[in-house]
């Protein structure tokens, strides 16, 4: 196997090398390439550059291959707890009983949030979009966390994972409860990670809240589909972010705002968004598989295919199942769902769509869910980023430890070459 490639520039052989990864991907190591030769790439949207090396996460989009720490996410989803994977993705292996115990326990120490952050949440009008409401709180822990993180103190690293992986989910579950009108409130010492979440999303303040193990697998499920999915748009945003030092609460702000974007995390949302546009039409589900087509019609159907699976999403097969036991279980009665079901129907039957892989993903499938558990369609991307934490933190400890250096783009310059400057009074 060739060990490098050559670049042939003004008649000089410039010699660069290959990069092997475990999985045989291969890439060219072009670190010296503008001290050698002058140039630099041009790249938009990063699609072909590799901006670090890393042993979190691999995915291959050809074949609907997903896998965190070498163990594929089919096995992952459907055997293990979702603080089982972020323990894996965070700290590389799978946790013992007694580490597992001693990381749930040591996050129910750090799950108090400061009362005056909820100063800050009530300050928020009631139309304020859940994700600004987030990454405000979570930029906001900052400044009720002010210590920096020592890198080369495995227990002071340790001490910021736990802090912000206990408050997430408190602040997680205050969003929703701001837009639903409802009391703030804490986690309970004697549950597990995701019963917590649960309870403190759906605890009504005039009655017990009774756990139900449908809708804790199915958030189990979407956390764990969720945790990570290698160099994505607000996964890059938090290594870069992290690049120039700055802390791990600050860094995962800004990967929220990085995921709030449509066409990232937002996705699910704009899922039932559609689907709802189909009702509020007449709800004929042959039309709009007409019409998505259709390349003289701008509508798009949304939650279809995947820029990076050019197969299936592994993950839509998983949670596809979760799905439907969630539907039948719960016993949903909802013509947003059936329109739901029959364009996934339609979908998997036509032509069209299954020639070009156009299959329903893993956003079609988790809207769905989201929405079987009444939680507003606006908070779905909350939903997402808790999901996405550990991912993010694994990603952030990983290029830190590695000591990598600060983030710095470059660009090819394409503006005025020179202007003439006149003061204010003569132009």
């Amino acid at each position: 196997m060739e060990k490098s490639v050559k670049l042939t520039y003004k008649n000089e052989t410039f010699e660069f090398p290959l990069v092997g990864g475990t999985e045989d991907e291969l890439g060219i190591d072009i670190k010296k390439l503008r001290a050698l030769t002058g140039l630099v790439t041009l790249d938009p949207g990063f699609k072909n550059s590799g901006s670090c090396q890393s042993g979190v996460t691999f995915l291959d989009g050809e074949k609907g291959v997903l896998k965190y720490r070498g163990y594929a996410i089919e096995d992952l989803a459907n055997g293990a707890d979702f603080l089982e994977v972020a323990y894996l993705l965070i700290f590389g292996e799978l946790p013992t009983s007694a580490q597992l115990d001693k990381f749930q326990s040591d996050i129910n120490e750090e799950s108090i949030v400061d009362e005056d952050l909820k100063v800050i949440l009530k300050s928020f009008p009631k139309t304020a979009h859940p994700m600004g409401i987030l990454a405000s709180l979570t930029s906001a822990l900052t400044a009720f966390n002010p210590s920096s993180v020592d890198v080369d103190s495995e227990e002071d690293m340790y001490k910021a994972i736990v802090t912000i992986m206990a408050k997430f989910p408190v602040i997680v579950a205050w969003t929703q409860r701001k837009v639903k009108g409802l009391p703030l409130n804490y986690s309970d010492s004697k549950l597990s990670y995701v019963d917590n979440v649960a309870k403190m999303m759906f605890k009504k303040p005039n009655s017990d809240y009774d756990l139900n193990p449908t809708i804790t697998a199915a958030l189990n499920k979407l956390l764990i589909l969720h945790a990570d999915h290698e160099q994505n748009c607000s996964t890059s945003t938090v290594r870069i972010v992290g690049s120039s030092h700055a802390g791990l609460f600050a860094s995962i702000s800004a990967g929220i705002s990085a995921l709030w974007g449509p066409l990232h995390g937002g996705a699910n949302q704009a899922v039932i968004e559609m689907l709802e546009a189909i009702k509020a039409d007449g709800g004929d589900t042959k039309k709009f598989m007409a019409k998505a087509k259709d390349k003289n019609d701008s509508f798009r159907l949304m939650g279809f295919g995947h820029r990076v699976y050019k197969n299936f999403d592994p993950r839509a097969k998983i949670i596809k199942v979760t799905a439907d036991e969630v539907l039948n279980e719960l016993g949903i009665v909802d013509p947003i769902l059936d329109i739901a079901k029959g364009l996934e129907q339609e979908a998997l039957s036509d032509t069209y769509f299954v020639d070009r892989k156009l299959y329903p993903n893993v956003d079609f499938y988790s809207g769905i869910i989201y929405r079987a558990l009444g939680i507003p369609t606006e908070m779905f991307t909350v939903m997402f980023a808790l999901g996405r934490l550990p991912g993010w933190i694994a990603q952030w400890r990983e290029m830190r430890m590695n000591n990598e250096p600060i983030g710095r783009p470059r660009q090819i310059y394409t503006g005025a070459t020179e202007k003439v400057f006149k003061t204010l009074k003569k132009r």
